[in-house]
């Protein structure tokens, strides 16, 4: 059986087949949006990993993090590497080559565009592969087949927006419930309302407080 990576959420190691994120296979991640919370859900892991001395690999990222949120979390910028990439065609040859380095590390690629086909030669790497594999793509990817052994969809829910992860396939039997993770960085949580929301003043929806909410999570690079 193949090595896993403790999650750092304890509701979602208690769900994941071996009690992590599974190392030598692919774990897709599905998400209404690029960009929304993975360092959120990853981070605890990745974290983990750069203390074993392996670095995290970003490729296609749908924009640059802010390493100075990410090094108070315990991901060090000179642990991080960045690779550029912009069609689906060097995406995935990026992804190909970071899984045959033969090293330790953490692979995180955004393949929006990427066909089964692909995905299945990415597995095959992958079971090569010592660290965490993290293969995000649009939800709507969802509606068609996937060779990851791990798929999930990552979403937020109400204000103050904890993650939600649904397992939509695992090793064993399904888990059709969201796993609700109120996990956030520690320089964000001090700035979090309450769990019950305030009644809100004239003028102010309930999506006004989202918007704020957002744009100081932005500040933080998650």
């Amino acid at each position: 059986q193949a090595a896993v990576l403790p999650s750092g959420h304890a509701a979602l190691d208690a769900q994941l087949p071996g009690g992590g994120w599974p190392c030598q296979a692919l774990t897709e991640v599905l998400q209404a949006q690029a960009g929304l919370a993975e360092w959120r859900l990853l981070l605890p892991a990745l974290a983990r990993l750069v203390q074993c001395g392996g670095p995290v690999l970003l490729i296609g990222a749908p924009w640059r993090p802010q390493l100075k949120p990410l090094s108070r979390e315990g991901l060090p910028e000179d642990r991080l590497v960045c690779i550029d990439v912009h069609t689906p065609l060097e995406r995935l040859w990026a992804t190909e080559q970071a899984l045959k380095a033969g090293c330790l590390s953490a692979v995180l690629a955004w393949l929006p565009q990427v066909r089964a086909d692909a995905l299945r030669r990415l597995q095959a790497c992958a079971a090569q592969h010592a660290g965490p594999v993290f293969i995000f793509r649009p939800e709507h990817a969802g509606q068609g087949a996937s060779p990851a052994p791990l798929r999930l969809h990552l979403g937020l829910g109400p204000c103050p927006h904890p993650l939600q992860v649904r397992l939509l396939k695992r090793r064993g039997p399904l888990h059709e419930q969201a796993i609700v993770l109120p996990h956030w960085p520690a320089g964000l949580a001090a700035l979090l309302p309450a769990p019950a929301l305030p009644a809100s003043p004239p003028g102010l929806s309930k999506v006004d407080h989202h918007v704020a909410l957002d744009r100081t999570a932005a500040q933080f690079g998650i």
